[in-house]
């Protein structure tokens, strides 16, 4: 269902190397949507080797380059997006069925930024337990894997996300709309990949992203942030 002729939404998805995910994603936001509030989807690419970008556009998404660094992609695609409402997605998460209703009729009630709560796609108690808290309307229980949505206005007049951050931006960013806009956690639940935690080890990553979120509470900065993740989690 259309909701209006004059409030439409970007759709923007910072991807690298994300062939196996992006195709069965533009084909689940297509089918999930409906066509008159979408105004484009946007995927900003941070250098792929395989194929993402061309396998977008061939799906119908607009495609674009950006320097590596879901921040900087971000701010590249809100520069170049269109819509009156920018929505940012990751490759990997997928919102509810009518999302863009949803994030408009919130829009529409002066709601100028917001998320959905999260699930992820497993069956495990522990991350279940931790995906509960998203539902929690503080910026203690935000993350960028459940999703965000905010008008183009704000966005501009927020400064959008720090470049500095090579991690954590969307927390950093969520943040600062806390403290300027009255955010808002939409009931409805994206379905968000559990792949990383299987990839690592389910306690361990929890226990790495609760110490990055302490660091930051305590005041660490983004250089010191990242060291942290790159030892912990990606060596």
């Amino acid at each position: 269902m259309k909701l209006s002729n004059s409030t439409n939404l970007s759709i923007i998805i910072p991807t690298l190397n994300e062939a196996a995910q992006i195709g069965n994603l533009l084909a689940y936001l297509k089918a999930n949507s409906s066509p008159g509030n979408i105004k484009e989807i946007i995927v900003v690419d941070g250098g792929s080797t395989d194929g993402t970008p061309r396998l977008a556009k061939t799906l119908g998404a607009k495609t674009i380059t950006s320097e590596r660094g879901r921040a900087k992609q971000m701010n590249k695609g809100a520069e170049l997006a269109t819509g009156h409402v920018l929505y940012f997605l990751h490759a990997d998460t997928y919102p509810p069925k009518n999302f863009d209703l949803y994030i408009l009729k919130a829009i529409h009630r002066n709601m100028s930024s917001g998320c959905f709560r999260m699930k992820f796609d497993t069956s495990k108690n522990f991350l279940r337990f931790f995906a509960w808290f998203s539902r929690i309307n503080s910026r203690l229980c935000r993350g960028g894997d459940q999703s965000l949505f905010i008008s183009k206005t704000l966005f501009h007049r927020s400064g959008g996300f720090n470049e500095e951050y090579i991690i954590y931006e969307d927390t950093e960013f969520i943040s600062r709309l806390y403290k300027i806009s009255k955010f808002q956690v939409l009931p409805q639940h994206v379905v968000t990949s559990a792949r990383k935690y299987e990839q690592i080890g389910t306690l361990k990553l929890q226990y790495h992203f609760g110490i990055i979120h302490l660091k930051n509470l305590l005041g660490v900065g983004p250089e010191q942030l990242y060291r942290y993740y790159k030892k912990n989690i990606t060596s």
